[in-house]
């Protein structure tokens, strides 16, 4: 039996043409050459003409909204940089929201290019202003703020920020050379595996406990392998929801190295029942005996690996498996 998850990215809209405008101009007015530099006389393109009107997603109408694609990146910076700057937990901190000169206060600018940010958060709808009060949108405050049990600024801040956004910069050069860095190499740097799987674990519990309240049914199994499990995450949520259950976490050294740390803060009984084994998923051999689990687990992994090796996965998954047992496979999925 196969469980498919499937999850979805949805990007929304960088609706509001003066956010790009605001994070534009402030290229500018950081240099104090720019007040002399003449204003562009394309800046006046027809309205029609540019692709301004809203767009509620990349789904919605039949062709590309091209201004949404090609300037959604000023729309994510503004994001990474307020979860940096701790903008939104300053402003989660006062009952009625809070001014500029506060918020900047609290975030040690008080330069102008603080107000830039603030007005482009408030374009793309992660704040709202009232009454010169920055106060939090519904989305924001349950998910980008620390204290919220909702909390997943950490894998926007450190894994999508620091990480995977600068590493998409090599697209084309991946594309034409077929060269790309594996998850090896990268992982090879301890303070890169510690960011990554720190960054990753909170999301993943979520995932986690949301697959065994409204997917899973794990009753009745007592050994579960973990491929490429980070932080052990699925692990700690699926033993903790399963009494007797004992799972083993194959991957990376020193990815290892983080997720025992972070097994340390779970109780004492699930602690007893996860393990970890070091181990590059891709490698030919797995360090695991045949047919001794009754589920193996691959979340995230089929679309993280190099087509020819995917093959080699399920095989290994499948000599892991005892007879009857079960491959859970989550990630993304194309919805065609």
């Amino acid at each position: 039996m196969a469980l498919f998850a499937r999850a979805r990215a949805s990007t929304g809209s960088v609706r509001p043409a003066v956010a790009r405008v605001c994070l534009a101009r402030q290229a500018f007015a950081t240099s104090s050459l720019s007040r002399s530099m003449p204003r562009p006389a394309s800046v006046s393109l027809p309205h029609q003409r540019r692709g301004f009107a809203a767009r509620q997603s990349w789904e919605a109408g039949d062709d590309v909204d091209l201004d949404s694609v090609a300037y959604g990146y000023m729309a994510s910076q503004a994001l990474f940089c307020a979860l940096e700057l701790g903008v939104f937990d300053h402003i989660a901190s006062g009952a009625a929201g809070a001014s500029a000169a506060a918020i900047g206060e609290a975030c040690g600018i008080s330069s102008p290019r603080l107000q830039t940010l603030l007005t482009s958060l408030v374009a793309i709808k992660c704040l709202r202003l009232n009454e010169g009060l920055y106060t939090l949108s519904p989305n924001t405050a349950k998910s980008m703020v620390v204290s919220s049990r909702h909390y997943y600024g950490d894998y926007l801040r450190y894994q999508i920020g620091r990480q995977f956004y600068h590493t998409m910069g090599k697209l084309p050069e991946v594309m034409t050379t077929g060269k790309a860095p594996n998850y090896a190499s990268w992982f090879s740097d301890p303070e890169t595996a510690k960011t990554y799987t720190q960054a990753q674990h909170n999301g993943s519990v979520a995932t986690a406990t949301y697959l065994v309240k409204k997917k899973l049914q794990l009753g009745g199994i007592s050994d579960m392998l973990d491929v490429g499990g980070g932080s052990g995450a699925f692990s700690y949520v699926f033993v903790g929801a399963t009494p007797g259950l004992k799972s083993t976490v194959l991957e990376l050294p020193e990815v290892c190295r983080t997720g025992e740390g972070i097994r340390a803060q779970q109780s004492e009984d699930v602690q007893s029942r996860v393990s970890f084994v070091e181990l590059d998923a891709t490698s030919p051999d797995w360090p695991v005996k045949e047919n001794s689990f009754d589920v193996v687990l691959m979340s995230y992994i089929s679309g993280s690996v190099p087509e020819p090796i995917i093959g080699k996965l399920y095989a290994n998954a499948y000599k892991a498996l005892r007879s009857g047992g079960r491959l859970l496979v989550h990630d993304f999925m194309v919805d065609d």
